[in-house]
């Protein structure tokens, strides 16, 4: 995968709304708001040309996908939101004096866009049509566009007009499972039998064990014939090798080994305990030989281990070598073979996929049913079937525009409709597709999301990637922290921040983001404090091979929950005096202290889960556990609950009320218990309650007689009162909701039993219904678990178990992998190779999951690093450059080296200190701002700033530059007026091509593209060129301008350019190695003087020559900018800006001295030293031993239409680094010196 580029920077009023294009949102940028922004315009038609088919859209005719019914929801919900805020902005009514910064986005739109008030009205009619449209809006998950497209065209998807859409097929998978058992497994003959019962004991563990499989069992290779012989085959390979094991003279070997110990024993190299029992074991080993027994017993003891050639070196004294005896080496095989023997597993596995996945799919077309994974592939089938393209047009024309939120997730399948749809590669410009996602946040391997299908699709879009580059959420300082650790790993780790290569040309890079978020930082005791801790955990010892050795998993997460309990117990009694929270820069005394609201604690696992949470009550500490995986029905009180309906639906059972009764939800004493078998009253007044209880069920449904179950035995009261009592009476609500809801669908109370019963046995089968609720809405610590924090934020995280993992292992019946050609293949009794290639997969998901944690955090977080037993195959021990030799303390430091930002310390000891809860206050009176307004703040550029003393120079533009394009357009624009309706000259040639703002935007986006493409690409391709500027200029009907056009850029091309006034140093645009077209900046302007801006330029430039003097004025917020080349030559880096001015007719017009004359006039030196002091900053902080003099090589503004002249239209500056430190100072809002005025 080469030739990557890294996505744009965008603007969402300028992204281009045709053909397909791909937005990369990394972490708390923005995404669902630049969603409906997107909305909003293609509501509007904007950017569209009249004639346009994606003019006049409804809400009916925009799909946007997603991927869970609550995704859906929400986003329905904002795009309401926008539509409504736009049809006010365009009302007509005062525009808000400080707008917010969605509607501030909207006003521009409307300002830009649509400046002419007249069409006000036309626009808010559409837009309030849309907003009440959108109940009627194609906003679904990827299932329900599925179901719709098949229902809805059944004749052109040759799908059933009456198809069921069964969303649990948990009960027709356990059929089929059960169907195969009996027709495979039970007659097998009992020797056979214990074959296929060492790795299922029942049906149901078979259908856990192929749930997986049955999606494509194609892909999963030729099952074999018959099960029976494949058993036998493996039952024989084994009894063979068993057989030449015995063949071994173990008699014989006795004696020989049992000398050889006890003369070792003399010698006093080996212990006598030891000795003794590695003699008992020949007696076993003897005994088995002459046995028919498979393998002898008892070989897991240190009497057999001790005799391998390792393990006798190990247990014997002194440093001579262990005496060698061929016995050792065959007890090694002996002990190699009974840890991994042939099995059948992989065969039964293979040919059960494929036999339950033909039951599965016979049983549901006699049903006429489909499951939510048919959907995909029934839609995908019949778009590319035979009247594929008929229906592919058919949904184009009913949704010629399609936004595809959380791309990143999408499986092959999904990608493949959409791709059949749309053609992501041809781009069509009479549709519009946008993939949303961030594929470092990639992490529903599980689920089927596939990493290689995103890559596939940023393939097919090329250039037309974009990113949102600004988070939003987080303070600077932890945004940096996270940059830094992903740019520190694409640095030092051997295959790039995320294991698809390293630097620009991955096709997954890691692109920095800017901070726009909270101005509040973490701060405890008065003091800010870094936004990144590592705890480090090490053992302090050495293994025999001289390397740190790892901690105990066990001991470890112990460990570290104590500490992430005791430091949180710490912070949060610091926030009730005042002491820690989050304090505005500058106003010592606005703190929002910490509270417990403000901690998410991020676990892998239930386990992980239970460490942290007791660890917290045992400091007095309320917290609440929410998993994205783990069901409602797995829990403790799901099984009680079986036995209550059953109770309730068999009231005169004894049996059922009994054990109902005994739950311990209910808490009955033992006396009362015992009282039921020997009371007859007793008994009979506990019947009649319960058939009262059916009674109920009967009249008025489930839901209100378990709840006056509940009360009458006064559970929610008993449970409230235990630490753990909140989240079971959740689930129990939880439950009975499900139950009523089903038993709507059902007919009594035994249907529901038995439904309830067999959903039961699929309790860890994924159903977001069914998923663990949060059971408190109250200020409580929250733990979670990271697959569920996704798309959340909190003010502070704990990440305690940085470094776990679960790696793939050889014992795997299969493993899965991307080949070479990017598709997943599954691998039955995997080689080593084969699980490295699995495992190398399982690390890259891991490190986009400790993305997603590291990014969730608004101000600080702390990451548990214990050094575990191969923690360097942890995400975070790859990302840290992480080796078995390395201390883990050592490689963090490396990473946290010289940034304030990030700090590593050894884990705290853990205290016992308890945190006491305050007591509730009263709500008091509504509070009211104190606080003045802030400072004016704003985004300018370059082009915001007016001149004085010369007519026809001045810029009256005072808006933002959105994109590359409008400043291009704003700086032709000074081109003198009157130029661009020149007649057309008879020969064409570049000084006589038409001039103005329109012409110069036109070159400008041909050299954009020339760089995009390869400099030199295009001197080796010419019918590449000549095809682009055919297709440009036939839009514009230059179609006689092709032929002077190619010549005039190959010209520029190819033609070296000086790079330095002294003529010292050329180079021309094709042998550029390392360059960056359009690369934007932004930093921030603190209350800079543009007049004093002025006076430093004017005095270190150029002689101190004269030149139209600037307005004061003062920015104030972000300076912003696009520079149109940053190119690196020989160590230096430079940055270039095409120029199409015109200076004359002939070639000799574009002397040094004209083209200094003509940056004097249009202020371009103002422009080039702001594009070098972005350069400056970009280089010290991001290249290692920076230096002005050294790496910056200065300015070249490059004159288009002098490339024939003997300075090539080059115009070279570099200015002296007193003057880009000064600025530097300027825009920091320092004091430079004075006396500077020209």
């Amino acid at each position: 995968m080469s030739n990557h580029t890294l996505g744009r920077s965008l603007n969402p009023l300028a992204l281009p709304l045709n053909g397909s294009a791909l937005i990369e949102a990394s972490a708390g940028t923005g995404k669902t708001f630049t969603i409906a922004i997107l909305y909003v315009r293609l509501v509007l038609g904007h950017g569209q040309t009249e004639d346009s088919p994606l003019q006049n859209l409804l809400p009916p005719n925009l799909l946007v996908v997603t991927f869970t019914e609550a995704a859906t929801k929400e986003l329905r919900d904002r795009i309401r939101t926008r539509l409504t805020q736009a049809a006010e902005v365009f009302s007509g009514a005062p525009d808000e004096s400080d707008p917010p910064a969605e509607t501030a986005l909207i006003y521009q739109l409307r300002n830009e866009g649509y400046p002419d008030p007249a069409t006000w009205p036309d626009c808010r009619k559409k837009l309030l049509l849309a907003a009440e449209w959108m109940d009627e809006a194609a906003v679904s998950t990827i299932h329900g566009f599925c179901n719709r497209m098949l229902s809805e065209h059944a004749f052109d998807s040759g799908s059933l007009f009456k198809l069921t859409l069964e969303t649990d097929q948990s009960e027709l998978l356990d059929d089929a499972a059960r169907d195969y058992w009996r027709t495979f497994v039970y007659p097998l003959p009992p020797a056979l039998m214990d074959e296929a019962l060492s790795h299922w004991k029942t049906p149901a563990d078979l259908r856990k064990a192929v749930r997986n499989l049955i999606d494509d069992p194609d892909s999963l290779g030729t099952p074999p014939d018959n099960v029976r012989q494949a058993i036998n085959q493996v039952a024989s390979l084994r009894l063979e090798r068993s057989q030449a094991l015995k063949a071994h003279p173990w008699t014989q070997w006795q004696e020989e080994v049992t000398e050889l110990l006890n003369d070792l024993n003399k010698r006093k190299r080996l212990h006598g305990g030891s000795k003794n029992a590695m003699v008992k074991s020949w007696h076993t080993l003897t005994a088995w030989a002459e046995s028919e027994g498979l393998l002898p017993e008892g070989l897991d003891k240190a009497g057999f281990k001790n005799q391998t050639p390792e393990g006798l070196d190990d247990i014997l004294k002194g440093s001579d070598p262990a005496p060698h005896h061929p016995a050792f080496d065959v007890i090694e095989e002996l002990m190699a073979f009974s840890q991994n023997q042939p099995s059948a597993k992989s065969d039964i596995l293979r040919h059960a996929s494929h036999w339950i996945a033909e039951r599965l799919e016979s049983e549901k077309q006699k049903r006429s049913e489909m499951g939510f994974d048919d959907l995909l592939t029934r839609l995908d089938d019949a778009l590319h079937g035979p009247r594929g393209d008929q229906l592919a047009a058919t949904i184009r024309r009913q949704f010629p525009v399609a936004l595809i939120d959380e791309f990143q997730d999408t499986d092959p399948v999904q990608y493949r409709i959409f791709d059949r749809i749309y053609d992501v590669e041809s781009s069509d410009p009479d549709t519009c597709l946008l993939m949303i996602g961030d594929p470092k946040q990639a992490i529903y391997g599980f689920r089927g999301a596939d990493i290689y299908t995103y890559l596939k699709a940023r393939q097919g879009v090329k250039e037309r990637t974009w990113t949102l580059g600004t988070n939003f959420r987080s303070a600077k300082p932890m945004v940096a922290a996270v940059n830094r650790v992903f740019e520190h790993s694409d640095q030092h780790s051997r295959d790039g921040a995320f294991l698809f290569g390293k630097g620009d040309t991955s096709p997954l890079p890691f692109q920095g983001v800017a901070a726009n978020g909270t101005k509040r930082l973490w701060s405890v005791n008065g003091k800010v404090q870094p936004s990144l801790v590592f705890w480090a955990h090490e053992s302090g010892e050495e293994g025999k091979d001289g390397n740190p050795k790892g901690l105990a998993k066990g001991a470890a997460t112990a460990d570290v929950a104590e500490t992430c309990a005791s430091e949180i117990a710490r912070l949060l009694t610091l926030g009730q005096a005042g002491k820690a929270g989050f304090a505005l820069p500058g106003h010592p005394d606005d703190l929002e202290p910490v509270t417990p609201k403000d901690i998410a604690i991020l676990v892998n696992n239930r386990n992980e889960a239970r460490a942290v949470r007791d660890a917290l009550g045992r400091r007095r500490i309320k917290s609440v556990y929410l998993s994205d995986r783990d069901s409602v029905l797995t829990s403790q009180e799901a099984r009680e609950m079986l036995c209550w309906l059953r109770a309730f639906a068999e009231p005169r059972q004894l049996a059922c009320i009994r054990a109902a009764l005994a739950t311990p939800t209910l808490s009955q004493s033992w006396q009362a218990l015992d009282r039921l078998l020997t009371d007859e009253i007793a008994l009979d007044q506990e019947i009649e309650r319960f058939m009262g209880y059916q009674q109920q069920w009967q009249k008025q449904g489930v839901l209100p007689m378990l709840r006056s179950f509940l009360m009458d035995f006064e559970v929610p009261g008993r449970l409230l009162q235990r630490p753990d009592g909140e989240r079971r009476l959740t689930d129990i609500l939880h439950i009975a909701e499900l139950l009523q809801q089903d038993s709507l669908q059902l007919d009594g109370e035994h249907a529901l039993v038995h439904h309830y019963t067999r959903i039961l046995r699929a309790a860890d089968e994924e159903n977001e219904h069914r998923t663990l609720r949060l059971e408190s809405d109250a200020g409580v610590v929250k733990v979670v678990t990271v697959h569920k924090s996704k798309g959340l934020e909190y003010p502070l995280v704990f990440l305690p178990f940085g470094t776990a993992y679960r790696a793939q292992s050889e014992k795997q019946a299969f493993v899965r992998y991307h080949d070479k050609q990017g598709k997943l293949v599954t691998v039955f009794d995997p080689n080593a190779e084969d699980v490295a290639s699995a495992d190398q997969e399982r690390l890259g998901e891991d490190i986009r999951k400790l993305y997603v944690a590291l990014t969730r955090a608004r101000f600080a977080t702390w990451v548990g690093a214990a050094a575990l037993d191969s923690w360097p195959q942890s995400g975070l021990g790859y990302l840290i450059a992480g080796e078995a030799s390395n201390r883990i303390t050592d490689c963090l430091t490396r990473l946290g080296e010289g940034r304030p930002e990030i700090t590593v310390t050894p884990l705290p000891e853990a205290e016992q200190t308890q945190y006491t809860e305050p007591a509730p206050e009263a709500l008091g009176p509504a509070l009211e701002p104190v606080r003045e307004t802030k400072e004016d703040w704003w985004i300018a550029s370059y082009s915001t700033i007016e001149y004085t003393g010369m007519a026809g120079t001045g810029i009256a533009f005072t808006g933002e530059v959105e994109d590359a394009q409008t400043q291009n357009l704003l700086e032709e624009s000074t081109q003198e007026e009157g130029e661009e309706t020149a007649p057309m000259p008879d020969t064409r040639n570049h000084h006589n091509f038409p001039k103005g703002a329109g012409p110069g935007t036109f070159l400008h986006e041909l050299l954009e593209w020339c760089s995009q493409q390869g400099f030199q690409r295009i001197v080796d391709n010419p019918p590449r060129l000549r095809e682009q500027l055919t297709r440009r200029c036939s839009t514009r009907g230059w179609n006689d301008w092709v032929e002077p056009l190619e010549q005039w850029l190959q010209s520029l091309i190819s033609r070296p350019m000086q790079l330095q006034r002294s003529g010292t140093e050329s180079v021309c645009l094709a042998d550029l190695a390392t360059l960056r077209p359009e690369l934007e900046f932004w930093f921030e302007s603190r209350n800079v003087s543009i007049g004093k801006l002025d006076q430093l330029v004017t005095h270190y430039t150029l002689n101190g020559a004269d030149r139209p003097r600037v307005e004061e004025n003062r920015f104030n917020g972000m300076l912003k900018g696009f520079i149109d080349l940053v190119f690196e030559h020989n160590g230096q880096y430079y940055v270039l800006d095409y120029k199409s001015n015109t200076l004359g007719e002939e070639d000799s017009a574009y002397t040094d001295q004209a083209m200094g004359n003509a940056i004097l006039n249009k202020r371009y030196d103002l422009q080039y030293v702001l594009y070098l002091l972005a350069l400056h900053r970009l280089l010290k902080a991001r290249l290692p031993g920076y230096s002005y003099d050294q790496h910056i090589g200065g300015a070249v503004y490059l004159f288009l239409r002098g490339v024939h002249s003997a300075s090539g239209g080059a115009f070279t500056d570099k200015p002296p680094r007193e003057l880009i430190e000064h600025l530097d100072a300027l825009f920091d809002g320092e004091s430079v010196p004075g006396g500077v005025a020209a």
